[in-house]
């Protein structure tokens, strides 16, 4: 606790602003997300549970991505029966609830997981690109800059 004095209203706006913390036991682990951009600075109230949860996992999709050589591109796996793992080409979301990621398998198979938000667990993984000889796309950079183009 602090002795820092505030208003009723400086005190609910802080509450509502995101909050955001991790430990690892590796003093090498990637690096956390540091820094959420203003855009995500807004109450959460003012947003949907989709439109909330699709600007966070743009985050830790970024930041996983910054821990990827030229070789891998950002995936997600499933848990449960033989989906496999989707190569993450693209997200979105409908409002209130649900959650969208398009993308291909490890066979180059069209794939799209359509999740409502109570439901979401996403594990981000590292998928050799299909091919070498292009460059890795990163999704991430392409969300957030359409997340703030929108803006």
């Amino acid at each position: 606790m602090d002795d820092k004095i505030e208003t009723s209203a400086e005190f609910a706006e802080s509450a509502a602003l995101p909050c955001h913390r991790e430990v690892h036991t590796d003093p090498n682990a990637p690096a956390a997300l540091r820094d959420v951009p203003a855009l995500m600075q807004r109450v959460p109230e003012a947003k949907s549970p989709a439109r909330w949860a699709y600007e966070r996992l743009i985050l830790y999709i970024q930041n996983f991505e910054k821990t990827l050589d030229a070789e891998h591109e950002v995936a997600m796996g499933f848990v449960g029966g033989d989906a496999g793992v989707l190569r993450i080409e693209g997200m979105g979301y409908f409002d209130p609830d649900i959650l969208t990621f398009y993308g291909s398998d490890s066979e180059g198979g069209r794939m799209q997981l359509i999740q409502h938000v109570s439901e979401l667990n996403v594990i981000l993984r590292a998928m050799g690109k299909p091919k070498p000889e292009e460059p890795a796309k990163r999704i991430g950079f392409r969300l957030g800059k359409a997340l703030e183009e929108q803006a």
